[in-house]
């Protein structure tokens, strides 16, 4: 069973339409983003050695919010993928209350 999320605000200098950014401090939900990211950067690559390594993480909150309409929190990781001479970047979501997660591309961020 997943252990506890805490979630921790953390002012950025402003308001940015409307949302605070905050941090994640969730060790079991970094693990799965880690292996998600490892898994898609592996098969990418062609490289079964690649390592991977967490660059950033926070949650974002739901874009729409009100008496009717509820979105779900989710943890953003980027993780940097690297081996057989090639890196990627990936943008790994894990929503909050789920089981799993998912990686994105990062389209430009590819090097």
């Amino acid at each position: 069973m997943d252990q506890q999320c805490e979630w921790r605000p953390i002012w950025r200098g402003a308001w940015v339409a409307g949302l605070i950014a905050v941090t994640l401090a969730c060790p079991s939900k970094q693990a799965t983003a880690l292996g998600t990211a490892l898994s898609r950067g592996r098969f990418e690559m062609n490289c079964p050695d690649a390592t991977g390594e967490v660059l950033s993480s926070e949650v974002v909150q739901p874009a729409l919010q009100g008496p009717y309409v509820a979105g779900i929190q989710r943890g953003e990781f980027t993780i940097g993928v690297a081996g057989c001479g090639q890196r990627n970047t990936y943008v790994v979501v894990c929503p909050e209350g789920g089981e799993g997660c998912f990686a994105l591309d990062s389209g430009g961020l590819r090097q």
